[in-house]
């Protein structure tokens, strides 16, 4: 079966799903992964520019026909100017809700709604293509610690990878790799290479503890229950 190819924050919403744990429910804090494959996708279009830092809208009008990346555009345009920084976690969950809406679309994943304490209502989403995600995942590694040169990854799919890593998804990954990597990443245009260092600092400091439990899991050790 043909799948429509997966856009940056998508590939990176089901990359943080670890299938060898789908009984925890959804993955813990992916908000911040997500918004910075968003964050990076607009960058590489060239529709978000870096001004000393600051993540800049090149004008009010651009748009890309991905409701994900144009309404963090919008948002960013309506916004007070911020750093890439701030803008990995700043109301990330807006970009997080509007990648699940287009993955249950996909049919990837099925929200299903639920009651908390049997009085407030929810919606919890999983896993309704566990063999795609499966596959993302095989496709990840590949690349990560696979023979092919870092120069000769699509720079997207290096993309991908990188801020995988720096977000804890991609356990045991070798460092001089990840760096080849994202040097491939920022390869089509100079000022992606400060971008995404910014992106990846955001991601590091966001999730110590996810990347600690996946740590555990990939060495063997017990997992417990997924993050609050």
């Amino acid at each position: 079966m043909s799948h429509r190819p997966l856009s940056l924050p998508a590939r990176l919403c089901l990359l943080s799903w670890d299938t060898a744990r789908r009984e925890a429910g959804e993955p813990a804090r992916p908000a911040p992964v997500v918004r910075a494959g968003a964050l990076a996708d607009l960058a590489q279009r060239g529709l978000l520019l870096d001004d000393e830092g600051i993540a800049t809208p090149r004008d009010l009008d651009s748009r890309t026909g991905d409701a994900v990346l144009d309404g963090l555009l919008e948002l960013v345009s309506e916004s007070c100017p911020h750093s890439w920084r701030t803008w990995v976690t700043l109301r990330a969950g807006h970009t997080l809700d509007a990648v699940r809406e287009h993955l249950v679309a996909e049919g990837v994943l099925r929200a299903e709604r639920r009651r908390v304490l049997g009085v407030f209502p929810s919606v919890e989403h999983v896993l309704a293509d566990t063999a795609r995600v499966d596959a993302l995942h095989r496709e990840a590694r590949a690349v990560v610690d696979g023979p092919a040169p870092p120069e000769t990854v699509p720079p997207k799919a290096a993309t991908a990878v990188v801020l995988a890593g720096a977000a804890g998804l991609l356990p045991g990954a070798d460092e001089r790799r990840v760096e080849a990597l994202a040097r491939r990443a920022a390869a089509p245009a100079p000022a992606l290479d400060g971008i995404l260092r910014s992106l990846r600092t955001a991601l590091t400091a966001s999730a110590p503890a996810a990347r600690s439990r996946r740590t555990e899991v990939a060495a063997g050790g017990a997992s417990g229950p997924g993050d609050t």
